[in-house]
């Protein structure tokens, strides 16, 4: 090793100090290796998403108050601006501030937070953090061919090998996502790991295409719409807003399921633009409940133009691939029919009972089918709205209710006894004692829910009690299971319901959680947070019995 020093003595003082730097930074290296193969086969991914979403809530609420507002008359409380920025990263679009009071930069910053906290790009990291345990199982598979073939010539060297391959051995056997074909021969698993390896990367390269395609051609036909119809831009001209920022904000917004849009009214000013309703309603259903099949038919049209093995492997091999969007070919299509089923109840009943209502007052008959059609598609889980939910009749908010609770890849799935068709399922592991004492505590969604609305109801008792027309147990529900379910919904606030009228009362655009107390928002946004991550505890509440 060269050394700056002159000198023998000092020259080889210097060689020493290198080496011994050489030597720590490679224990550094290995460390940090060994680290993050650890984390990356042990940490829990709801723990990483618990993370994301809390990091990325207060990132926007840092950003969103260095930002000036769009008037300095008015300027949003702080608990108002995070309760904001967790609504936009986890896409609920509950607002406590009416929108028209964001700047552009700020909507800039709304646009981002919607972005980055969709469940498709989320999804990304998802695909990205199993190709990289991919790549390390099969590493660790071909370093153990290696030394069952060429074994080592130094014991000590064999010793500490065997050591370590114990350890890999240990964590992939800990890991509850390690798959089956582990217990393959090595060179079989090789093989159909590196074929597995590339079809993860193939699909994660798919995914991004879509979603960045779906958004361009979106974003495109919506300032396309707006260009050659004068009544659009005509509002976004007098609320002062940009095309450009109102087109991508309210597409990402749509795709990513949020349901925030820039005006104060939401989608109420446009509800005879039926032109940009049909333009939404893709968007609205190819970001969320329509997603799986979407990206099997994407794959199924790639297929038939390609013969990759990459993509038989995905069609034919779904569960392996541990892509939970990705589902089988008989369970994307059963999606399809429940889907399409669940809104055409929701039409028939909305037209059968507000057709000629308020409502839709002023509008013709094929502007009342489009926008029904666009209010309908939007209870799960978008949330643009084309109405005043506070007049809808009440079974048919009972219904929507219905709608925003369920999970969005509820299906219908006839089945024989003893049969699944959910080739996703993954293999159960027996669980450890700690975790089952765990498991055995935790509640169902339903639980959960009834839980949080009897403490909303706590912290309001004293405006359910002086207002109890616009403080009722309903409002609460709609407002609670809206948060679940990340919709967006909201009956609002009126003055004119007040039994006690206040003086200088005044009626604002935004949802009924603005007029709560600060403790009853604070809960919403757990509610928030809780219902972005509901995914991992869809079968809770397996210890109680009910007979």
């Amino acid at each position: 090793m060269s050394c700056p020093c002159l000198g023998k003595e000092v020259g080889c003082l210097c060689s020493a100090s290198w080496l011994k730097i050489a030597c720590l930074c490679r224990s550094f290296c290995f460390l940090f290796s060994r680290i993050y193969h650890f984390l990356l086969l042990r940490v829990n991914s709801f723990c990483i998403q618990v993370g994301y979403f809390v990091f990325l809530s207060f990132l926007g609420f840092w950003v969103l108050k260095d930002l000036r507002p769009r008037t300095n008359s008015f300027r949003p409380r702080d608990l108002d601006l995070l309760f904001t920025s967790v609504s936009a990263a986890t896409v609920s679009s509950m607002s406590t501030v009416e929108m028209e009071v964001f700047s552009n930069s700020q909507l800039v910053v709304m646009t981002v937070l919607m972005f980055v906290g969709g469940e498709v790009f989320t999804s990304l990291f998802g695909l990205y953090f199993r190709k990289l345990k991919l790549r390390w199982l099969i590493g660790t598979e071909k370093k153990v061919a290696s030394v069952n073939t060429n074994p080592p010539s130094n014991p000590t060297n064999d010793i500490v090998d065997h050591i370590e391959l114990g350890l890999v051995a240990n964590f992939d056997s800990l890991n509850s996502q390690v798959e089956p074909q582990l217990c393959q021969p090595q060179d079989d698993f090789i093989d159909s790991g590196d074929l597995k390896c590339r079809s993860v990367r193939f699909l994660s390269f798919v995914v991004l295409g879509y979603l960045i395609g779906v958004h361009v051609l979106g974003v495109s036909m919506v300032a396309l719409y707006m260009t050659h119809v004068s009544s659009v831009r005509d509002v976004l001209k007098k609320k002062g807003l940009k095309m450009v920022t109102f087109s991508i904000f309210t597409v990402v917004s749509t795709f990513a399921s949020c349901g925030f849009v820039p005006t104060n009214e939401n989608m109420i000013i446009f509800s005879k633009n039926s032109g940009l309703l049909l333009i939404l309603i893709p968007q609205v259903l190819l970001g969320n409940t329509l997603f799986p099949s979407a990206l099997r038919f994407t794959l199924w049209l790639m297929g038939r133009s390609s013969k990759k093995a990459e993509i038989r492997y995905l069609l034919s091999r779904t569960s392996e691939a541990g892509y939970k969007h990705l589902l089988p070919s008989l369970y994307s299509s059963l999606l399809v029919v429940t889907v399409l089923g669940f809104i055409g109840v929701q039409f028939i009943m909305f037209c059968s009972m507000q057709w000629d209502s308020d409502l839709l007052n002023g509008l013709s008959s094929y502007e009342k089918i489009v926008g029904v059609l666009f209010q309908c598609v939007n209870t799960r889980h978008t949330g643009e709205t084309i109405v005043d939910l506070s007049k809808v009749a009440t079974a048919i908010l009972v219904v929507f209710v219905i709608m925003m609770y369920l999970p969005p890849y509820t299906s219908f799935l006839p089945v024989k006894s003893g049969e699944t068709l959910r080739e996703n399922s993954k293999r159960r592991e027996p669980k450890k004692s700690y975790e089952q004492l765990l498991a055995n505590f935790k509640f169902s969604q339903l639980s959960y829910l009834a839980i949080f609305i009897v403490m909303v109801c706590i912290t309001e008792r004293k405006k359910m009690k002086e207002d109890p027309l616009n403080f009722n147990a309903l409002n609460i529900v709609v407002e609670v299971i809206s948060a679940y379910g990340n919709v967006g919904f909201t009956m609002g606030y009126s003055c004119e319901r007040q039994l006690r009228p206040v003086e200088g009362c005044e009626d604002k655009w935004y949802g009924f959680s603005g007029t709560w107390s600060d403790q009853g928002k604070i809960i919403l946004i757990v509610v928030m947070i809780f219902g972005r991550l509901k995914k991992f505890n869809m079968n809770g509440g397996q210890a109680w019995i009910l007979l």
